[in-house]
Parts: C-alpha cells; sequence; structure tokens
C-alpha cells in the first residue's frame, strides 16, 4: 500500500467519524429547539424529531465531506481538458446506492409509524373512511410514568370562534383550560359548526375536530405552568384569535381551583373574534367582504 492510498483510507476514517459525532451531537442539540416537555407524549415526538434530525445531518455531512473529498485529492490537474476515463457501470456499487436509502426510508417509516401507535392519534381520515367507532382511544404514551386509566374527563367544545371547557366533576365551564400535573387526561373533542384543531405546541399533540362526531383525546400532562392552545385548521376569518391559555397545576391546586370557580355564576367570556366583528359593523364605512358573524361570547364560571 502506497503512502498515498493510506493517507486517503486515513482522512475517510477520520471525515466518517467526525461526520457520525458531529452529526449525534446536532441531533441532541434538536431537543433544544422545541418547546419545554409538558406532556409525557412530547417526549415519544422529541425523540422522533432527534432521529430524524440526527439522520439527515448524517446525510448532508456525508454528502458534503465526500464533495470536499473528491474537489481536493481527485480534482483535474491544472491545464488538463481531456476527458475522464470511462467506466461501465459498476453493478454491485448500484445495488448498494439502491439498496441503502430504501433501508434508510424503512428505518425512518418503521420507527414512525411505533411512535404513531403510541401516540395513538386518530385523525379525520381514520374516522370517514375506515368506518371507526365515534368514540376513539387517543394519545397512548407508552411511557413506565403514564397511568393508563384516564383519572379526569374534561369536554371541549369548538365553535367559531372560541374554546370552551366543561368539568364534569364540579359541572362548571371556563375558557381557559386547566389540568392536574401527572395524571392520565380524556378529552371529549366536540365541533359545533366546521372543522377544527386542537393543538398544544408544548404537549406536541394536535387532533382534527370534525362536526357531529365526539372523538375521545388522551394524554399526560407532567411539567406545571401556562401553556397555550391554538386552532391548527383554518376556520375562518377569525380563527387566528381562536386561542386559549393551558395552565397545568397540581391536583391539589386543580381540585382548589374547581371547588372556587364552582362559586362563580356564569358570565359572558371576553371574546376577541365578537369583539373585533362588532367593531367593524358599526363603522360607519363598511370595508372588505363579507364575514360570518361569530358566536355570541359564551357563558362560562370562570373566563380566564
Amino acid at each position: 500500500m502506497t503512502l498515498r492510498k493510506f493517507s486517503h483510507i486515513v482522512t475517510l476514517v477520520i471525515g466518517a467519524i467526525a461526520v457520525t459525532i458531529t452529526s449525534f451531537w446536532i441531533g441532541k442539540q434538536a431537543y433544544t429547539w422545541l418547546p419545554p416537555q409538558a406532556a409525557a407524549e412530547s417526549v415519544l415526538i422529541d425523540d422522533l424529531f432527534s432521529f430524524l434530525v440526527t439522520m439527515g445531518a448524517f446525510i448532508f455531512f456525508g454528502v458534503t465531506c465526500t464533495l470536499i473529498y473528491s474537489l481536493m485529492f481527485h480534482r483535474a490537474a491544472e491545464n488538463d481538458f481531456s476527458d475522464g476515463p470511462h467506466i461501465e457501470g459498476n453493478v454491485t456499487l448500484e445495488v448498494v446506492w439502491t439498496a441503502i436509502p430504501i433501508l434508510l426510508v424503512v428505518w425512518i417509516a418503521t420507527y414512525s409509524y411505533q411512535i404513531y401507535e403510541q401516540m395513538g392519534i386518530q385523525g379525520p381520515t381514520a374516522l370517514v373512511h375506515l368506518h371507526n367507532p365515534m368514540e376513539m382511544e387517543s394519545a397512548y404514551a407508552a411511557t413506565d410514568d403514564v397511568l393508563v386509566a384516564p383519572e379526569e374527563k374534561i369536554d371541549v367544545l369548538a365553535k367559531q370562534w372560541a374554546w370552551v371547557f366543561h368539568y364534569p366533576e364540579k359541572d362548571v365551564t371556563s375558557t381557559e383550560l386547566h389540568l392536574p400535573s401527572d395524571r392520565r387526561v380524556k378529552l371529549a373533542l366536540h365541533s359545533e359548526d366546521v372543522l377544527h384543531g386542537f393543538y398544544i405546541p408544548a404537549f406536541r399533540l394536535k387532533q382534527d375536530i370534525i362536526p357531529n362526531h365526539t372523538i375521545d383525546f388522551e394524554f399526560t400532562p407532567i411539567r406545571p405552568g401556562k401553556y397555550h392552545l391554538t386552532d391548527s385548521q383554518y376556520s375562518g376569518t377569525y380563527f387566528a384569535t381562536m386561542q386559549a391559555n393551558v395552565v397545568v397545576e397540581s391536583p391539589e391546586e386543580y381540585h382548589k381551583w374547581l371547588a372556587k370557580i364552582a362559586t362563580h355564576k356564569p358570565s359572558p367570556a371576553n371574546n376577541q373574534a365578537a369583539a373585533e366583528y362588532a367593531e367593524t359593523a358599526s363603522q360607519q364605512v363598511i370595508t372588505g367582504w363579507k364575514t360570518v358573524a361569530p358566536a355570541a361570547p359564551p357563558l362560562v364560571n370562570y373566563p380566564g
């Protein structure tokens, strides 16, 4: 083996090690790109995301380093304009570079489907086209810390353009979603009018809500704090105002909050969509297109 060939082999080995280490490091950094893990299910999603980032970084740096290596050690000599050597197809090489992407795609698809099964999220496609029953189990994360049986049940009503949460335990309503930490929660999702999307980024959970159906959606909050719920589906003019706070607190604080608001009389909640529509309707000069009138501000025990 010549010294030149040996140096090339050493360069390739060092480059492969560097690419692998760098890819794993970037994959670990991917955890910091996302909101805090506020639900048990978020751990599954973040692990999958980190895996995909690691694989993407490995492919990117692998291709980039191969190009740089080729430019450094296999470029044509100065003023050499001759054609390169005529090389016939190499069956072994073609099989290898075809098999590797196929195996990689199968690996990613298998891992992703395993996460999907553990999460158990079912959307409207499964409901409508596969004729699943209206009551659907959803969002089950197979982790040691997750309680299998739901301990809290909350009804969620989505309408143009507001979220309303009903707590059967005290028969009270709110426009702010309160949840006990480290307790499995089961939401019964309803839509009063059109397609809506229940999406909490910190939980890594999103579920479409379709009219005339009840969709059961389960998850386990694990991190106390205030988070954000938004409508992930375009539901009309004021869909961007269809937002709500999500408060995760200890079970003790949660039940104290329920007992407290049970003493409140229902009152109209602040509704940005209704306020903006009323302001536009009161203008002397009508501008823009005619829009759908929002539903009246909901009457709730706790307006948030």
